[in-house]
């Protein structure tokens, strides 16, 4: 029996996979040839790729000393006394 997580996930894939099919094809329908599609591919990956540096950066800068929590003390355990 699958979960919700599954489902979500199954479903996640086969709409990608519909919504990169039917641009595939509006694409060919609008006269691209296949090298002019992987230039658009190409292109997707590149803007994608450039979003995750940026927001990762924004994450990185986020986390400072100040932001950053202290550390622990250490735990230090006293033998029982006999």
């Amino acid at each position: 029996m699958r979960g919700p997580v599954e489902d979500s996930v199954s479903t996640d894939a086969k709409g990608t996979k519909i919504l990169a099919r039917t641009f595939f094809q509006q694409l060919r329908q609008g006269g691209y040839t296949p090298n002019q599609i992987i230039a658009v591919a190409t292109e997707l990956i590149d803007l994608v790729t450039t979003e995750l540096r940026v927001n990762s950066a924004a994450v990185r800068a986020e986390v400072t000393p100040a932001t950053t929590p202290a550390p622990m003390p250490p735990i230090h355990v006293r033998p029982p006394s006999a």
